[in-house]
């Protein structure tokens, strides 16, 4: 552990305040899921350690130091070139010896694609609970399930704590691509830099945001390739199918149908959409299919639910970004004040943004192209 032992576990665990209010508040039946919160987060801290003892021992795994190394100079270039928070996150490394650090559970009603929302002190609402446990989360899954909901869980490589402890690099982060490495490093620092209780979309397309920005910059100033174009244009295809029968099954569930006319009409739309996706990848990827175990999976409401949370004020954020010409500082400066609104007024203003960012998008086709039409269709952006 080391380095001051961690200053001092971060403080004894920032003195635990917001899990313990969190246990106080609860009742007896939540006892044991924010115990095992408690629980994930003190093991996650103890197995800490910081990089550069690791990149100082000859010792241990070259392609380990290779990686950490890389992720060094891109914790760097956030705070220098991106103004993200300069702190000990990213400059430790922890292996939790699982290739997640916790699985999120969301979990639906059978005829609504409206989330269970679970509240926290810190976090305030969000559509899903982690666990550090993949069988804790299956057994809550279970429980959900015999209560007539749609579940769905999904392993996440890293989280924010928002500032109050030093995050780590975790094992499960290491799993993917160094560009992939880099771009969850920006991502969860855009949550130390704001974060916005009660409101899942600002925060995740905000971060998302900062990531893809940032990415750009990173290739630049390291002069590397741009990024892989057909597979981004893949998953933007992707995604749009699935907003488009979440669309429509919105449409069904708002209908006066009897049960099991819904739920036969449920089962055809989860139907239509892998016909749907069989037809894009035969027709526009040469047979490609990269998100054929997704698709082929059991379908349900739930699965759907992450689908847009990382991405809908993506456009915003670009637009307010070009506003300020680029400027980071004062971008966050922006983007606080945005967050400072009551939520109807804050995404009135995240829609006029929105609106400019297409129109600017469009003006830049019709310049590219002539006089050939275009269409925009949603301008779905990636979602991790």
């Amino acid at each position: 552990m080391s380095s001051s032992l961690l200053c001092l576990l971060d403080h004894c665990l920032r003195r635990a305040v917001p899990l313990f209010a969190a246990l106080a508040l609860s009742g007896c039946a939540s006892v044991s899921y924010y115990g095992q919160l408690l629980a994930g987060q003190l093991d996650l801290l103890q197995r800490r350690e910081p990089v550069a003892a690791i990149l100082a021992d000859p010792a241990r795994d070259p392609e380990l130091r290779r990686r950490l190394a890389l992720a060094q100079q891109a914790r760097d270039f956030a705070s220098a070139q991106l103004g993200l928070p300069d702190n000990r996150s990213y400059r430790l490394y922890a292996d939790l010896q699982r290739p997640f650090v916790v699985w999120n559970l969301f979990a639906t009603p059978e005829f609504s694609l409206a989330p269970q929302l679970h509240c926290f002190p810190i976090a305030g609402c969000v559509a899903y609970r982690g666990y550090y446990r993949q069988g804790g989360a299956r057994g809550a899954a279970a429980l959900l399930k015999q209560q007539g909901l749609d579940t769905y869980l999904g392993g996440v490589e890293a989280y924010s704590t928002l500032g109050w402890f030093d995050d780590p690099i975790l094992n499960s982060m290491l799993r993917w691509s160094d560009e992939r490495l880099i771009a969850v490093i920006f991502h969860e620092l855009a949550h130390q830099q704001l974060y916005v209780a009660d409101d899942t979309a600002f925060n995740e397309s905000f971060a998302t945001f900062v990531e893809q920005q940032g990415l750009r910059q990173w290739r630049t100033a390291r002069g590397l390739a741009p990024a892989d174009v057909q597979g981004a244009q893949q998953r933007d295809q992707f995604i749009a199918l699935v907003l488009a029968s979440r669309d429509r099954l919105e449409q069904l569930y708002a209908s006066a149908l009897p049960v099991a006319a819904m739920r036969a009409g449920k089962q055809a739309e989860f139907e239509r959409l892998r016909r749907e996706y069989r037809s894009l990848r035969a027709r526009e990827w040469d047979g490609v299919g990269r998100y054929d175990a997704w698709i082929e999976a059991p379908l349900n409401n739930a699965k759907l639910l992450p689908f847009g949370l990382y991405d809908q004020w993506v456009p915003a954020f670009a637009a307010l970004f070009s506003e300020v010409a680029g400027d980071w500082p004062q971008f966050y400066l922006r983007v606080a004040a945005l967050g400072a609104l009551p939520l109807e007024a804050r995404t009135q203003a995240l829609e006029r943004l929105e609106l400019a960012e297409r129109r600017a998008g469009q003006t830049q086709a019709r310049e590219e192209v002539g006089d050939e039409p275009m269409d925009n269709g949603r301008g779905a952006w990636p979602v991790e």
